[in-house]
């Protein structure tokens, strides 16, 4: 067994370690392990195995495991640690993860952890909550190291030797005015290769910005991603500088940006998790299945309107699942592109005709070559050329129409201020089944019969 992975074996190890009560095995089992891996197995096992664990190792979870547990299971892991074992975590924290754990859990439970800080940094953790959810101020840490502009490298690199307080983890040194504004920024690597009589601001980054407290965390990662920042500083209405956001944290937002997406766009919600209750699943789930059948049945009338049709010909029943599928599929693929771009922002007013023009584009292409292939198979298949020119007509309508409604309807939601990961999906399937089986339906009519 490696010395530090997670692996089947080893887990299993973990299981039989606790079921035997032998704490010194455990411990031999779980010392070498990075936080995310105890993390992780925290998330895999059960609720019953979780709590054995954390009763035979109760002083194992330490802060680092803490801001790597899933929030579906942190509160649990939390309410099972000793008042004392909870403060010595918290206290290892910077102020974003105490931020960031305080926001997972109610109301009632934030005095337990408040209660561990010492109090300039409760002052600090505080502050940070009584920004908006979502927002800058939440997602920075208060450990700043700064200067002031006038300083030299040798003023800085003394300072930061004597200073005790320093963050465990930073990238640039801060260039304030005596008003406590940030005006420029140095990357540690600047310091540490320049000469001692060099001004800090001589050798600042042209990266520099800052961002406001208030901005949207959603809008700091478009940021850091846009601009390849390492950190940011963050400021007050003010102008002055209230803490500072890193790298980490700001991917940290872009991939639970991604991940809610992927679970919107799938009608799951966006805090679906393993760890979830079958009753929470389930409910979950279900406001979208009951929006997913009204749409469906919206659908059905389409066909139950030409149900004599479908009578005299029982070829089209057996045809219109593959409209259906084809259409249904062609709106996924370009709308899950669409909301890709509108997230990254490479979708926008101004280029959006443009892009809807070569959905349509790409749209046309694909009904033509997939409605001449399903012409040919549907002549062959029924002996009768004049279906086969029904459904090839109707394929290239349907993957028109899914192209635009794929493309058309995201961007509609956004602008009503409604998240196009999240209600994307119903809305686009029945426009494509809508225009599909109308399309099928309707030229058979006329042509057929």
């Amino acid at each position: 067994m490696e010395e530090d992975v997670l692996d089947a074996r080893r887990v299993e190890a973990i299981q039989d370690a606790v079921e035997a009560q032998d704490a010194a095995r455990l411990d031999e089992l779980l010392d070498p392990l990075h936080a995310a891996d105890i993390a992780d197995l925290l998330e895999q096992i059960g609720p019953s195995d979780r709590r054995d664990l954390l009763r035979l190792w109760p002083n194992g979870i330490d802060g680092e495991i803490l801001s790597e547990l899933d929030e579906a299971i942190r509160e649990e892991v939390i309410d099972q640690m000793s008042p004392q074992v909870l403060a010595e975590a918290v206290r290892e924290l910077d102020t974003d993860d105490v931020v960031d754990i305080l926001e997972d859990l109610e109301e009632e439970d934030h005095d337990r952890i408040l209660g561990a800080l010492a109090a300039v940094d409760r002052v600090a953790v505080e502050r940070a909550m009584s920004y908006p959810e979502y927002s800058a101020g939440r997602l920075m840490q208060r450990e700043v190291v700064i200067a002031p502009e006038h300083w030299n490298v040798g003023q800085a690199i003394d300072y930061m030797r004597s200073n005790e307080s320093l963050p465990d983890q930073f990238y640039h040194v801060i260039l304030v005015d005596p008003r406590m504004k940030p005006k420029g920024y140095v990357t540690l690597g600047r310091v540490l290769s320049s000469r001692r009589d060099v001004l800090l601001r001589e050798i600042e980054e042209d990266s520099f910005r800052t961002i406001e407290a208030t901005e949207p965390e959603a809008d700091v990662a478009y940021i850091f991603n846009q601009y390849h920042l390492i950190s940011c500083p963050v400021v007050d209405e003010n102008d002055r500088l209230v803490g500072v956001i890193t790298i980490d944290d700001a991917m940290n937002v872009l991939d639970e940006e991604h991940e809610e997406d992927m679970l919107r766009m799938a009608g799951v919600g966006d805090e679906a998790s393993l760890s979830d209750t079958v009753w929470e699943a389930a409910k979950g789930r279900a406001v979208w299945l009951f929006v997913n059948l009204l749409t469906a049945i919206l659908a059905s009338s389409v066909i139950s309107a030409f149900a004599d049709t479908i009578g005299q010909m029982v070829a089209l029943a057996v045809l219109m699942p593959i409209v259906a599928s084809m259409g249904g599929n062609a709106g996924t693929q370009t709308m899950t592109v669409a909301v890709r771009a509108l997230a990254t922002r490479d979708l926008t007013a101004q280029n959006a005709f443009r892009v809807i023009r070569r959905e349509a584009a790409v749209g046309a292409l694909n009904g033509m070559v997939f409605g001449l292939l399903m012409a040919l198979i549907a002549g062959w298949w029924f002996g009768l050329p004049m279906l086969a020119l029904v459904i090839g007509v109707a394929m290239v309508l349907t993957l028109v129409a899914a192209a635009a409604g794929g493309i058309l309807i995201p961007m509609g939601l956004q602008r009503f201020g409604i998240d196009p990961a999240l209600a994307s999906g119903p809305f686009v399937t029945t426009v494509t089944d809508v225009v599909g089986f109308f399309a099928f339906l309707g030229l058979a009519s006329w042509i057929l019969l």
